[in-house]
């Protein structure tokens, strides 16, 4: 791993790193924001046994103490960028003292399986396992986020593998919904801010679903947060948020049928219609102060 770059804010460190993925077989980048008082700088560059005086490569780890995690999955055509220029998270995140972990959203590269569309290839690896060529060989990004990356972050951030959340935008909403589902004990709280929250049954999920994996809908139903949700609710108090005004929300979002969901489940879910807000970073920024305390009430009692 390398680290790309490297910044002071509110007292803490965002940084940015590279390392080549064996699963998604490509270099991939991700982002970090770690809270003051721990330590500056990017982790130490495993190519070398030292440090040569340059802050980034510092470690990061500190001699004692950890911090919650939160993780930040983006949707359709971002990557770290989005949320760690966007947002206003370092803020939020350096007051409450937890980490923000923000990987990028697909596999990418000269090499790496590309459509000309907006919705499908890189930018918008919908956080699944591809089975189906060409996307398999590189476009396993749930795996890629709980196993690989995770063992990375925990290897080098102070990070507290014990004390995880997991958030995202859109189609990183429907990641972090599914992801937290499938494993609740590792991601002990969760939100989203207007999650494709039924992809089985939107233009979006039905064109990534039938790409990615097949035409075989008993295979999608592992990546639909509406069908897992009614398999195995959890016990974390889900928060969710969208905008009345979003261009998406009756065609792509469809946030009533993971509603409904939730209630035939007894899944605990705080559904919030933010009046006048669409789809745009500006209703992100709004709104992520809340679901930061909404991670930390969990990961900090």
């Amino acid at each position: 791993m390398q680290t790309v770059s490297s910044w002071k804010s509110f007292g803490g460190t965002l940084s940015v790193h590279e390392h080549d993925s064996v699963l998604c077989r490509c270099p991939m980048q991700f982002a970090v924001y770690t809270p003051p008082g721990l330590a500056g700088g990017g982790p130490q560059d495993d190519s070398r046994g030292d440090v040569h005086g340059d802050p980034r490569d510092a470690p990061l780890r500190p001699s004692t103490g950890t911090v919650p995690v939160i993780w930040y999955l983006s949707g359709l055509t971002c990557n770290w960028s989005n949320v760690m220029e966007k947002s206003g998270l370092q803020r939020i995140a350096a007051r409450l003292g937890v980490m923000v972990v923000a990987p990028d959203t697909s596999p990418r590269g000269d090499a790496v399986p590309d459509d000309e569309a907006y919705d499908l290839g890189q930018g918008a690896g919908f956080y699944l396992s591809a089975t189906q060529a060409p996307w398999s060989t590189h476009y396993q990004m749930d795996r890629y986020i709980v196993e690989e990356l995770s063992e990375l972050v925990f290897s080098r951030f102070p990070g507290d593998p014990e004390r995880q959340g997991i958030m995202g935008h859109s189609m990183g909403g429907h990641g972090a919904l599914t992801l937290h589902l499938k494993h609740p004990r590792t991601y002990r709280s969760v939100s989203a801010l207007s999650p494709i929250a039924a992809p089985m049954q939107v233009p979006w999920g039905e064109k990534a679903f039938t790409s990615y994996l097949g035409d075989e809908q008993s295979e999608w139903a592992a990546y639909d947060a509406c069908e897992l949700v009614r398999k195995q609710p959890s016990a974390a108090g889900i928060l969710v948020d969208t905008g009345d005004a979003d261009p998406f929300l009756d065609e792509q979002l469809r946030p009533s049928l993971f509603i409904q969901a939730c209630e035939a489940a007894g899944q605990s879910l705080n559904y919030r219609m933010q009046p006048g807000y669409d789809h745009s970073y500006w209703f992100i920024a709004s709104f992520i102060e809340d679901h930061l305390e909404h991670h930390a009430a969990t990961l900090l009692e």
